[in-house]
């Protein structure tokens, strides 16, 4: 009996992204009037600040996909670069869309690939999904941080920790709307009392730096779902892993065929 409700709160979702996705497709215009009005009032030096801050966090994200890739190392071996090569189209469609969830099937197929067992990958990249965030989160505590400092507010660092436990409740389950994290930035503002305004500064750049943290979430989620594979021991070896690729990659084509 519950079929229906269920039916009426996934079309209900459904409904809800795509009249999202109605509002990103006028944030153009928003994000040009924003930094119009930065650069009028702040010149053509902001464009640098924009800059260093879009580097910092890009370099900050390269520095936790290497921590993510030896942590994968210290459980996989070799095979996590195995790993990284199956769910690369996963990660490019993640930062083309900037969405973890637009890779979800991709990365799916390529777990799959790798041999994790599918009652592993179903059950860890959904939770995953829902708590382990950690582009997002980085995202969002350099978006915070950024606008703390072009206010020129010093923040203690009692404060920044309560901002880092707070982000890591408030960043859950916002993995498949893109600039979604701009609420939960917006959220932590208000609760520690900065400017709330600040968040035009970043509309200009969210985009840009939506992608890095939507590809960070798929490639740390994907780790995770092989560790834990390899820990119920539920991961092929890689020969068997190979052979299953190879029926994967013929499934594909004869379906494909058939429906040509």
């Amino acid at each position: 009996k519950g079929h229906g409700l269920v039916d009426l709160l996934d079309q209900l979702s459904h409904v809800m992204i795509k009249l999202t996705g109605y509002v990103m497709k006028a944030a153009p215009l928003a994000v040009f009037a924003a930094i119009s009005t930065v650069v009028a009032e702040k010149g053509l030096s902001v464009l640098v600040t924009y800059g260093k801050f879009m580097g910092s966090f890009y370099i900050a994200l390269f520095v936790l996909w290497a921590l993510l890739i030896a942590v994968g190392y210290v459980f996989l071996g070799k095979r996590v670069f195995t790993l990284m090569r199956e769910v690369k189209e996963a990660f490019f469609l993640s930062f083309a869309t900037a969405s973890s969830e637009a890779a979800y099937p991709k990365i799916l197929d390529a777990l799959d690939r790798f041999g994790v067992s599918r009652k592993i990958s179903s059950f860890v990249m959904p939770l995953g999904y829902s708590f382990n965030l950690d582009g997002s989160m980085m995202y969002c505590t350099f978006a915070s941080l950024f606008i703390a400092q072009f206010y020129g507010i010093e923040l203690p660092m009692g404060t920044q920790i309560a901002m880092l436990f707070t982000l890591m409740v408030t960043s859950k389950g916002m993995a498949g709307i893109p600039s979604a994290s701009l609420v939960v930035i917006a959220g932590t503002l208000a609760q520690f009392g900065l400017p709330v305004e600040g968040m035009l500064l970043i509309l200009g750049v969210d985009r840009f730096l939506d992608m890095g943290r939507s590809a960070t979430n798929a490639v740390g989620n994907s780790i995770a779902s092989a560790v834990v594979a390899k820990w119920e021991g539920e991961l092929l070896p890689e020969d068997q892993a190979a052979k299953r690729a190879l029926d994967i990659q013929a499934e594909a084509a004869a379906t494909m065929d058939h429906h040509l």
